[in-house]
C-alpha cells in the first residue's frame, strides 16, 4: 500500500487562526411566533386599572316604541341598569434581573453587545411569559375565566368539525380566531381531512394558518397538552378556545401600562439598577400586563380535546 502523499501547503487548522469566523446573535430554541399577542387588540392604561362596566341584561332591557304616528301613543319610559359592582382587572408584572459583569462587556462586545444581547434574551422570555399568562392566568387567564356556559365537550375525544361549529355557536358575533396547541392543529386538520373537507388556508399577520369556517386557526404552544408545551407521547388532551377581540367589538382586550418611565417597548420597562463592588451590572426589566373579557359570548372552549388519533390511508389506483 503506497504512503499518502506529503502536500508542501499551508494546512487548514493553521489557517483556520487567521480566518474570520461569521456568528450569529444567540440562538433562543424556546421562542415562538407569540401569534396570539400579535392577533390580540391591546389597550394602553393610565394607572393600572381596568373596570369593565356591564350592562345588566334581561329579556326586554328597554321597552321602545313602534308606531305610524307616536302621537296616539304613549311612549314607554325606563332605563338601562349597569352593574353595581363591576368587575377591575390590575396589572400583573412580570418581572427579571439581569447581571452582566462590566469586565466581560467591555472586552467581548464585538461584533455584538453583550448588554444588548442578554437583555433582548430576557424580554423575549418575559413576552413569552406574558403569552402563557393571558392564557392561563388564574386571575385573568383566557382559559380559567371562560364562563361555565361557554364550555364545552367533544362528541367524541377529537377535535371535529361538529365540535369547532359547536363552538362558533357560542362566539357567533363576529368571532376572530380558534386557539390551539400545534398537535391540536393537526388533529382537527386529520378529522377534517378524512371527512372529505380539508381547511383552507389563510396568510395573516406574516403567517399562513388553516381555517375553518373563514376563521383562522392559530397554534400556541401555551395551550398546554396534558399540562405540558410539549408533550413526549403521541396521545394526550388539551383544550381549543374561539375568541372575539377588541374594545369596540366587546371581545377580549390586552392590557399594558402605557408611559412607562425608561419605556423599552409595549408594557415593559428596563432600569438600570447601577453596578456593584464587582463590577457587576444590573438591569431590572418589568412587563405590565393582564387580559379582561368585556362579554362572557367573547371566549368558548372545547375541553378534554383528544390529540392523538391517527388513520391508515389507503391509496386506491384504479
Amino acid at each position: 500500500m503506497s504512503e499518502k502523499p506529503i502536500i508542501n501547503a499551508l494546512s487548514r487548522d493553521a489557517a483556520y487562526q487567521l480566518a474570520n469566523v461569521t456568528k450569529t446573535v444567540p440562538q433562543f430554541g424556546a421562542l415562538t411566533p407569540r401569534w396570539l399577542t400579535r392577533l390580540l387588540e391591546f389597550k394602553g392604561l393610565e394607572s393600572g386599572i381596568y373596570r369593565v362596566n356591564r350592562v345588566v341584561e334581561g329579556e326586554t332591557p328597554l321597552d321602545a316604541l313602534c308606531s305610524k304616528d307616536p302621537g296616539k301613543a304613549e311612549i314607554p319610559k325606563g332605563y338601562v341598569e349597569y352593574e353595581k359592582k363591576p368587575r377591575e382587572y390590575e396589572l400583573g408584572a412580570i418581572s427579571s434581573i439581569i447581571n452582566i459583569d462590566t469586565k466581560v462587556s467591555d472586552v467581548y462586545s464585538s461584533p455584538y453587545d453583550q448588554i444588548g444581547e442578554q437583555i433582548s434574551l430576557a424580554i423575549e422570555s418575559l413576552r413569552e411569559r406574558q403569552e402563557s399568562q393571558i392564557i392561563n392566568s388564574d386571575d385573568y387567564g383566557l382559559l380559567k375565566n371562560a364562563a361555565d356556559f361557554q364550555r364545552i365537550q367533544t362528541r367524541d375525544g377529537r377535535p371535529m368539525p361538529d365540535d369547532l361549529d359547536e363552538l362558533i355557536t357560542k362566539v357567533w358575533k363576529e368571532p376572530s380566531f380558534f386557539l390551539a396547541h400545534p398537535r391540536a392543529v393537526a388533529a382537527f386538520e386529520r378529522e377534517a381531512t378524512r371527512r372529505g373537507v380539508p381547511p383552507v388556508t389563510v396568510n395573516l399577520v406574516g403567517g399562513t394558518f388553516i381555517t375553518w369556517r373563514g376563521i383562522p386557526i392559530i397554534p400556541t404552544d401555551k395551550l398546554f397538552v396534558d399540562g405540558q408545551k410539549n408533550p413526549k407521547g403521541q396521545t394526550g388532551k388539551t383544550n381549543i378556545l374561539l375568541i372575539r377581540t377588541g374594545e369596540a367589538k366587546r371581545g377580549v382586550v390586552g392590557l399594558y401600562q402605557a408611559g412607562l418611565p425608561n419605556e423599552q417597548s409595549r408594557g415593559l420597562s428596563v432600569r438600570f439598577r447601577g453596578i456593584d463592588d464587582n463590577g457587576v451590572a444590573s438591569y431590572l426589566l418589568s412587563l405590565y400586563c393582564s387580559a379582561a373579557i368585556l362579554a362572557d359570548d367573547a371566549v368558548a372552549v372545547l375541553e378534554d380535546v383528544e390529540v392523538g388519533e391517527y388513520y391508515d390511508y389507503k391509496t386506491i389506483v384504479r
